[in-house]
């Protein structure tokens, strides 16, 4: 009976502690996207780990923190870059409680996107290391979407099997 108490409050004690965690990267993420509705560039960057990737909705947009900077802070200098508000969010921890990933859906400019992506736990603080925001497509508007990528993506892909 003892060690079955003993049980429960061990599993009792790490749901605690993972609902803890889960709570503090809900609270990361969303201050990383209000950081961005209210273009404070050194607060959103700060977030992200130095070696962060930061991979965006077009099939170009694959950079490093440093190029990602780039390309976003003239939107942060125009006083407003972007506005992401979670509608739904998903989050996962490993069991040393060190990398978590998540996905969400995005209520946006661009109406609802999905975003995904890693934290890691560093001198106890989250931090973003992989972000990927992608736009949501309506599975009975495909065709309509393929006929609008169609001559910008095939000219990308022919130059992507050439490299």
């Amino acid at each position: 009976m003892k060690k079955l108490l003993s049980i429960i409050l061990f599993v009792s004690s790490l749901t605690q502690a993972q609902t803890k965690e889960t709570a503090k990267i809900n609270s990361v993420l969303d201050n990383w996207h209000k950081a961005a509705a209210e273009a404070k560039f050194d607060n959103y960057m700060n977030i992200m780990t130095d070696d962060a990737i930061y991979i965006g909705t077009d099939a170009t947009e694959n950079w490093n923190k440093k190029e990602f900077m780039a390309f976003a802070k003239p939107y942060f200098d125009k006083g407003k870059a972007w506005s992401f508000t979670a509608l739904e969010r998903h989050v996962y921890l490993d069991k040393s409680g060190k990398t978590a990933w998540f996905d969400e859906l995005l209520n946006t400019q661009m109406k609802i996107c999905r975003g995904s992506g890693v934290l890691e736990k560093i001198k106890g603080e989250w931090k973003i290391k992989h972000y990927v925001l992608s736009m949501t497509i309506p599975n009975d508007n495909t065709n309509e979407v393929i006929k609008v990528k169609a001559p910008i993506e095939d000219a990308l892909i022919d130059k992507l099997k050439k490299k």
